[in-house]
């Protein structure tokens, strides 16, 4: 069984590699009281969604340079199923209609004005991958929770993201990566490759949300910074 999946594998798209992943996501099991999983996967409309999005942009087997956020949000991946993407840039930006709440997530607000700085979204998901630690969001007493909120929810979580991020490099992954969040983000993301050797690298680049939120006046200042740490990443960016 297992060689006749990696057979199966091997003749699928990244895309199709993504989008098989997610419909067949692993739920997390056993956390701490009061923490609830963010699942968007059992909606038929974002199943028609995220296989819309990933068939388009992500219709071929080469390997991507994964960017690692936290955990999705609730306005954002957490409603969309698609990581830093929220139903209004879906729509108004990808042109993939939805019946979704239309709120803008900080982050995904960033996130494209960032990929349109780097030649637009078909450019941009040729060379890379947008992830998160956890691939699941989470959220206590109805607000976003990150996973590293809460020690016990981290320990918890441990052996579980490093699984899912393993099935994800199946994809095609680069050796070196990128971490979204220059602070506990990419502390933990550090030991966490250390103790299971996923990159050979992984750099950080300054939270989206943090930039937004806290920075917003030097945006573009950011966005060069994106752009020009990313850019080497992208084969064809000057062509």
């Amino acid at each position: 069984m297992y060689l006749i999946e990696n057979k199966q594998l091997e003749v699928m798209t990244f895309g199709e590699k993504i989008f098989k992943y997610y419909q067949q996501i692993n739920v997390p099991q056993d956390l701490p009281t009061g923490v609830e999983v963010l699942y968007p996967f059992d909606s038929t409309e974002v199943a028609d969604l995220t296989r819309s999005f990933y068939m388009r942009y992500f219709n071929d087997k080469r390997p991507r340079t994964f960017l690692i956020g936290i955990n999705p949000g609730r306005f954002g991946g957490g409603s969309t199923g698609i990581p830093f993407t929220d139903p209004k840039i879906l729509e108004e930006k990808l042109q993939i209609p939805n019946t979704l709440d239309k709120r803008h997530e900080l982050s995904s607000r960033f996130v494209y004005q960032m990929i349109d700085a780097l030649g637009g979204p078909e450019k941009f998901y040729d060379s890379f991958y947008f992830t998160s630690v956890c691939p699941l969001g989470f959220v206590r007493d109805g607000k976003n929770l990150n996973y590293y909120d809460d020690k016990a929810l981290e320990e918890a979580l441990e052996e579980y993201m490093a699984g899912e991020m393993r099935k994800q490099l199946d994809f095609g992954g680069n050796e070196i990566a990128f971490s979204l969040g220059m602070g506990k983000n990419i502390k933990f993301l550090k030991e966490f490759n250390r103790r299971h050797n996923l990159f050979k690298e992984i750099r950080p680049l300054p939270h989206p949300r943090w930039i937004m939120q806290y920075r917003l006046k030097r945006l573009d200042e950011f966005i060069g910074v994106y752009r020009e740490t990313l850019a080497p990443f992208m084969p064809d960016f000057h062509k």
